[in-house]
């Protein structure tokens, strides 16, 4: 958008006139002091020749919002006493939140009276107030004086929102002796401050006892609350927030008929918190900390000699480690790791439990499934608790049908570098068990340690009166990577397993990172030796794999190549070679295509692969012969989403999580045009002409920036480049977008008599300006739609529709010489609103 050029008073004369107005008995000199003095009263301390000036032109000033900055900003002020924001220039060193500003740039779009608000007073608005003094402009609201504590939750959508989001799902996987499919519905919506959620699935199978199959999974409704969730309906009762649940043994409440309450942060303000594991550095010298995270650095904070605590309210929220780096004149003196324990489902260590509490009947819904008629009563306990910054206890209490299952949990970051996880589980009539795992990370690689043991017995059935025999199942594994140095790292995994497969198994693998004709390539050798299967005739699997791959330019080409051996499917030796060629393609339906040609002791085979993507739908496809019997299998997998709402539907082949959407319709002039639209609060997404979703988080306010996808300059406009969005999960709003190409319009406005015509708003689809005290004007102007709206005091003067051809251009500018504003216009026009852009 063309900038305004603001009237601004500078030198020893406005030294003069500041001193004037600050001795007039009227003014008000507070930052926060919203007492409504008149604007006149105001002005009558200018100078007379500067009075003439001081409406209906732009104006620089600061806002503040409840004593807070706001930004900086271009006004009007007109003799009614009214206030209308033109931009908002700059923000108030980036700590107020974008969706604030467009909110109250939104509000103030339209002249709107000074003094105390009597009517239509938004968005908690008491008064707005001016000073000449210092060039403020003050927004009192009724939220003034409430405290952190009161903003720790954010409230639900003030009126609600609705909306529905269809997820759908296709499996289909067909060979010589089966064809098998599935279709899964997922429909997520809002009705009011409440969510809606339904589950549902077909399958269809070759075993002639269950044919095609049929169930509701889940159909329930959910209302969240300030640190609380209630569910009512029928679910799955999972656990929802919690860091960990434990394991258990035997079976499951699969689904449940009743109700559920727990504890839930969804609502909960990111507020700057502090690690609960502190970080300290003792500089000898000034200098300056430099954290990295995965490499990468995210902050850096000036530090002073002696010792001190690191800012960690800055940093992002969650569980991870970080570099702490010391710089003393321009050299590292120190570097050490540093454990960051902000988990974002537990923003208050104040409130240490998490719980799920669930009652219901085992019930299932329009379903056909044999294992489903148990209507036994259904009821558990799940908990989390915050014993230490590092150690997180779990426990779970569960009565499923005539069985009573519980388990308990610990999750200990022992140290900085070493993580444990240790389960223990009973059921009755079944069995019980242990899982344990721990964690060591340092800087070239990872050690993961894992045992797992249950002792499984089995229940008496009916009738009989001996217990059932049980069974032993011991797992043990220990994997290990490691970077030897920047091309070259290995990977160990040593395991045993006293299951159906028991037996020791040993993977080795070697990776190098290289250069292959100028091109970026792999090569892995790996050894294995595994124990035998079915597809090995009882052998043991023994052998070993060479591999090379590598890309072929720029173009998305890559080629792979593998050399090897292993046991055959009749236990004897069996030597294999394979080469896969893959190309990604771009602006295409078809996003990536493969296709591999593999040899053995057996014969050749091939199979090949694609996968696309296009405004409807996403998925992938495959087929592929054997080798053996040279039998063909192939299958599919498709998804889309639809989003429902605001009386507009959609269709999106977009694979994104979707909380809630917003649907967008993109109008252009220009071909072939992406748009990239970004929120601060959810994920991004590019945009093309016509209709698309746009994934966004729920429940937090939040604002979408739009922007051109590349570095490329366009001498055009977004409309509006940004908006503001705050809805309930499952929601589904809508907004148009409009881009355009522009030209610059440069003119001056007068009246039916010849005189120029000041502080005119000058309004087109594409942006809006201010004539000066000579009537000229810049403005933006859209070059499909050459009509520009004048406006003074909020009042509609004319109408200009442009002629190029009796116009001057040069370049993307355009000279139209005078232009006459008559109100016989508006009558010619029929107050169509077609220039109004705001």
């Amino acid at each position: 958008m063309t900038r305004i050029t603001p009237t601004v008073f500078t030198g020893p004369l406005a030294l003069g006139l500041l001193s004037l107005v600050a001795l007039s008995p009227t003014t008000v000199t507070g930052n926060t002091n919203i007492a409504t003095t008149a604007l006149s009263s105001q002005a009558q301390g200018l100078p007379r020749e500067f009075n003439e000036h001081f409406y209906d032109v732009p104006l620089a000033v600061h806002v503040d919002l409840d004593g807070r900055g706001l930004g900086e900003a271009l006004i009007t002020l007109d003799r009614q006493e009214r206030v209308q924001l033109i931009e908002f220039t700059a923000d108030e060193e980036g700590r107020a939140p974008d969706p604030l500003r467009q909110r109250w740039a939104d509000y103030l779009a339209d002249p709107v009276p000074l003094g105390n608000c009597t009517q239509s007073c938004r968005d908690d608005l008491v008064a707005l107030h001016y000073s000449l003094y210092d060039s403020r402009l003050s927004i009192l609201t009724r939220t003034v004086e409430r405290t952190a504590q009161d903003q720790r939750y954010h409230a639900l959508p003030e009126h609600g929102s609705h909306g529905m989001i269809l997820r759908n799902q296709l499996n289909i996987s067909a060979g010589r002796f089966e064809q098998v499919g599935r279709y899964a519905l997922q429909g997520q919506g809002s009705l009011g401050d409440w969510t809606t959620l339904a589950q549902l699935q077909a399958d269809r199978s070759d075993d002639d006892r269950y044919g095609t199959r049929h169930r509701v999974d889940q159909l329930y409704a959910e209302r969240m609350d300030q640190g609380h969730f209630y569910r009512l309906g029928y679910f799955m009762p999972d656990a929802q927030g919690l860091t960990r649940q434990p394991r258990l043994l035997g079976d499951t409440p699969l689904t449940a008929l009743g109700v559920m309450y727990g504890s839930s942060d969804s609502l909960a303000v990111d507020n700057a918190t502090p690690s609960a594991t502190p970080i300290y550095v003792t500089p000898n010298r000034p200098g300056v900390v430099e954290i990295y995270r995965n490499g990468v650095l995210i902050n850096s904070q000036p530090v002073q000699p002696g010792l001190q605590a690191i800012d960690t309210k800055v940093l992002p929220g969650g569980i991870y480690d970080v570099e702490v780096r010391l710089i003393e004149d321009g050299q590292t003196t120190a570097s050490n790791e540093a454990f960051i324990y902000k988990p974002s489902n537990w923003s208050n260590p104040d409130q240490p439990w998490r719980y799920n509490l669930y009652l219901g009947q085992r019930r299932t819904l329009l379903s056909n499934w044999e294992e489903d008629s148990d209507d036994s009563l259904s009821s558990g306990v799940l908990l989390n608790y915050l014993a230490h910054s590092r150690v997180v206890l779990g426990s779970s209490l569960q009565r499923v049908g005539d069985y009573t299952q519980y388990g308990l949990s610990a999750d200990w970051d022992a140290l900085q570098s070493t993580k444990l996880y240790a389960n223990v589980y009973h059921t009755d009539q079944h069995g019980q068990g242990y899982d344990l795992q721990a964690l060591w990370n340092y800087r070239a690689g990872n050690l993961v340690l894992s045992r797992n043991q249950s002792w499984q017995r089995y229940p008496r059935l009916r009738g009989e009166r001996e217990p059932r025999p049980g069974q032993q199942v011991i797992q043990t594994s220990l994997s290990w990577q490691h970077r030897m140095d920047r091309r070259f790292s290995t990977h160990t995994r040593i395991a045993r397993d006293d299951g159906l497969y028991a037996g020791t198994s040993v993977d080795l693998g070697l990776v190098y990172h290289g250069k292959l004709m100028g091109s970026d390539a792999n090569w892995r050798a790996s050894v294995f030796d595994r124990p035998g299967t079915l597809a090995t005739d009882g052998a043991r699997n023994r052998g070993v794999n060479f591999t090379l791959s590598m890309s072929l330019g720029q173009e998305g080409r890559r080629l792979s190549a593998t050399l090897g051996s292993r046991t055959a499917l009749d236990g004897t030796r069996d030597r294999n070679v394979s080469v896969t060629y893959q190309q990604s393609l771009e602006h295409h339906t078809l996003r990536n295509v493969a296709g591999t040609l593999t040899g053995d002791r057996y014969g050749a085979a091939l199979a090949a692969n694609v996968q696309f993507q296009n405004s409807m739908v996403y998925g992938d496809a495959y087929v592929q012969n054997s080798s053996y019997d040279h039998a063909v299998s192939g299958g599919l997998n498709l998804e889309s989403t639809v989003a429902v709402g605001a009386g507009k539907a959609a269709i999106s082949g977009d694979f994104q999580p979707y909380e809630a959407g917003m649907i967008v319709d993109v109008e252009s002039d220009l071909d072939n045009l992406r748009v990239r639209a970004d929120s601060l609060q959810g994920p991004s997404a590019t945009l093309r002409p016509g209709r698309n979703i746009l994934p966004l988080r729920a429940y937090r306010p939040g604002q979408v920036l739009m922007d051109f996808e590349g570095l490329e300059a366009h001498a055009a406009v977004i409309q509006p480049s940004s908006f503001s969005y705050h809805l309930n999960r499952g929601a589904v709003t809508y907004q148009k977008v409009r881009i355009m190409r522009t030209v610059t319009v440069l003119g001056r406005l007068l009246d039916a008599g010849g005189a120029p015509i000041k502080g005119a708003m000058v309004i087109n689809h594409a942006s809006r300006s201010l004539s000066e005290a000579d009537g000229f004007f810049a403005v933006e102007m859209s070059e499909s739609t050459p009509t520009l709206e004048v406006r003074r005091s909020g009042a509609r003067l004319c109408f200009l529709k442009l002629d190029e051809k009796n116009a001057q251009r040069e370049n993307e500018v355009l000279m139209v010489g005078d232009q006459q504003c008559s109100p016989d216009t508006l009558a010619a026009t029929g107050n169509n609103h077609e220039g109004d852009a705001g």
